[in-house]
């Protein structure tokens, strides 16, 4: 995939890139290939010769990175993300690889987090968040004691938050919200219990022989166990109720689980805007120092 996306990007030259991609890229194992997938990022032109393996490129690219100034180059920033830091109601870490073209002025860092496992624990413990879902107190999960205190972040958003006004499915389908459909056969068995539903959902996943259990299910206050309908794993992904998957139940949530949520590649993708039309503002003010002045003096 990697090779591919730096070939795109060195025959359109975009002035920035967002790449999105799986966490265990960052592990020791993989060490020397996230390094090599930054810097054929940051070189596009820079490809790799025939018959050359990526660890014979990426040394090349090591040696020539300070020393070669390739027409095309970009500074990538990479990041690893909770997409539940940033309002999706599921923990789905992600690594996140953004790069601006480097004739830019752009100065860019990751939007700070918007919301917090720390804000959730603290309106379950002040009752704001049962009360705003009318739980009932024998209903409201184990309680934590823990001393309350003000957090300047929203809270995370659970399963239970993103699952309002779905009605609960049948076999037979909604007919106000599309792909909310039951799928029955679902069991908690040791290491997949389910997304509990009164916190983020585990990451939903695509799966490779069939879609996972214990990811792709809801786990209630009482213990017992439902898989996700499509529709609701489509909010968990955050994508709008007009959005609708065809094709059989297995297909649908295999597509969800590798999409990016919405939310969060809304919140980069903006942000990478912003900055490009900075580098735009600023880029202007110095045409506008350099340009000479329309009049001139005569000399007496």
């Amino acid at each position: 995939m990697f090779p591919a996306t730096a070939e795109v990007i060195r025959i359109l030259r975009p002035r920035a890139f967002i790449v999105e991609n799986v966490r265990g890229l960052t592990r020791s194992a993989f060490a020397d290939y996230y390094s090599y997938i930054q810097l054929r990022l940051a070189h596009p032109e820079l490809v790799s010769r025939e018959g050359e393996t990526w660890g014979d490129h990426f040394a090349r690219l090591q040696a020539e990175h300070t020393s070669v100034r390739s027409d095309l180059q970009y500074r990538v920033v990479p990041t690893v993300v909770n997409a539940a830091d940033y309002g999706v109601p599921q923990q789905r870490w992600r690594v996140v690889l953004v790069g601006f073209r480097s004739d830019l002025d752009a100065e860019w860092s990751f939007p700070e987090p918007t919301h917090s496992a720390a804000a959730l624990r603290a309106v379950k413990m002040d009752g704001s968040y049962w009360d705003r879902h009318e739980i009932s107190t024998p209903h409201r999960g184990e309680p934590r004691p823990q001393r309350l205190f003000e957090c300047p972040l929203k809270p995370w958003r659970t399963v239970r938050d993103a699952l309002v006004g779905l009605p609960e499915p049948t076999v037979h389908g909604s007919k106000r919200f599309l792909n909310h459909i039951l799928q029955p056969g679902a069991r908690s068995y040791p290491g997949h219990t389910g997304s509990y539903i009164d916190e983020p959902a585990k990451a939903l996943k695509a799966g490779v022989h069939g879609v996972p259990g214990g990811e792709n299910m809801m786990r209630r206050v009482d213990g017992s166990v439902r898989y996700f309908t499509v529709r609701e794993s489509a909010r968990l992904q955050t994508f709008p109720d007009r959005y609708v998957l065809h094709g059989p139940w297995g297909e649908a949530m295999r597509q969800l689980g590798n999409a990016v949520p919405v939310m969060l590649a809304q919140i980069v993708a903006a942000s990478v805007r912003e900055h490009l039309d900075l580098a735009d503002l600023r880029a202007a003010a110095k045409n506008r120092a350099t340009r000479p002045s329309s009049t001139s003096a005569s000399v007496m």
